[in-house]
């Protein structure tokens, strides 16, 4: 039977030799209490949880419980998003969150943990989602990016009081220390860089060879490389002024601002703005009497860039004709940030030229190559302290 002390609530003992402990924390519209039960080996232990109840919830800090599945709350802070985000952003955090949560791509599918009221979501759910997903195969950058989208839900329920607490903060992702960062890109080796340069300069289509060129040369995105208007080239002073990027957004390709949502400028080798000045006659004599302002106009529709997809397909022709690993479109931009560090320019530097939000981003994706560089810088007072006793 159970037994009720000064203001802690109902405890009773369970036919399976558990306490189980019941406080009300409010009062549904139907005049019914809310209740919020917890549970203990002792009698002392339930006491104990419910006078932190009881704590909190004097302190206003204590959410009532409410009947919305982490599903549920998960779709609505996507359409909250859908008013801040690009589309395509958008369907990547809708994908990232359906690994964890299959009904958010298919409502008919199995969702223990969608299913779940947001309330009840303890670390440990958490913890077995994450563990199912990495013993299906998935790489460790995916499912750190589905804690971090599952992280994000939780944070804005706790902060909206909705919560208690947020029970994937205590949940970690740790990568096998020293493999490189997953999804960042490879360097190419400059044997590999010379003989794609070789092979971009006898490539049929000028405007594809010298768009690669740029995102190698440069450091650019391929949508900023495509976005490129010829209003945004200083043949002259040598720059390119990043201002837009032209690339896939769902299904379809669509001018955005850069990235970061600011624009920049980038240096172009020596060699590079040659070419750049070379297609430039090309481009005026084969678009003669087409109104496009696009460096890197469309096949079909020169009104409009080439399509985003293009330069992916003939990267991979050019490798594979040259014999080359496979190399991917991100691995030029790659290579560009990777050189610049290599020949010491400053961290800085390196994440302004390549349009990173902060030189953090920049120090994530370099972590490796900045290591062994970091070993290099080694001041010995010996040598400090050695002119003086000489003399």
């Amino acid at each position: 039977m159970g037994r009720r002390g000064n203001g802690e609530g109902t405890i009773v003992r369970r036919p399976d030799g558990r306490w189980m402990g019941q406080i009300v924390v409010g009062y549904g519209p139907d005049g019914k209490p809310k209740r919020l039960t917890v549970y203990g080996k002792t009698r002392q232990e339930v006491a104990g949880r419910l006078a932190d109840l009881a704590a909190q919830r004097h302190k206003g800090l204590l959410p009532d419980p409410t009947e919305t599945t982490l599903r549920e709350w998960a779709s609505r802070w996507l359409e909250r998003k859908a008013r801040e985000v690009r589309p395509r952003t958008l369907a990547l955090y809708r994908h990232e969150l359906a690994y964890a949560l299959p009904s958010l791509r298919d409502p008919q599918a199995p969702d223990p943990l969608g299913g779940m009221r947001l309330q009840e979501v303890k670390p440990a759910h958490i913890r077995a989602a994450l563990d199912a997903l990495t013993e299906r195969g998935l790489s460790i950058r995916t499912v750190k990016k589905v804690r971090e989208r599952l992280n994000a839900l939780f944070e804005e329920a706790l902060s909206l009081e909705v919560v208690a607490r947020n029970p994937v903060a205590p949940v970690k992702i740790r990568a096998p220390r020293d493999l490189p960062r997953e999804g960042a890109g490879r360097t190419l080796e400059p044997e590999e860089v010379g003989a794609l340069l070789e092979g971009l300069d006898r490539y049929p289509d000028p405007r594809l060879a010298l768009a690669l060129r740029l995102m190698l040369a440069c450091g650019l995105r391929r949508g900023e490389a495509l976005g490129l208007r010829w209003e945004d080239v200083d043949l002259e002073g040598g720059l390119l002024h990043v201002r837009r990027s032209w690339s896939m957004e769902g299904a379809k390709p669509a001018l955005t601002g850069p990235k970061t949502g600011r624009e920049r400028a980038v240096p172009i080798p020596h060699a590079t703005l040659l070419r750049l000045r070379e297609y430039r006659g090309w481009w005026e004599g084969f678009f003669a009497g087409v109104p496009t302002p696009w460096v890197f106009p469309g096949t079909g529709d020169p009104s409009r860039p080439l399509d985003p997809n293009t330069p992916n397909h003939a990267l991979r022709r050019i490798a594979k004709r040259l014999g080359l690993p496979p190399v991917r479109v991100h691995d030029l931009r790659h290579t560009y940030g990777s050189l610049l560090l290599a020949q010491g320019a400053p961290l800085e530097l390196v994440a302004e030229r390549m349009g990173h939000a902060n030189p953090t981003i920049t120090l994530n994706v370099y972590r490796h190559l900045l290591k062994e560089e970091r070993r290099g810088w080694v001041i010995d007072p010996e040598d400090l302290a050695r002119p003086r006793a000489q003399a």
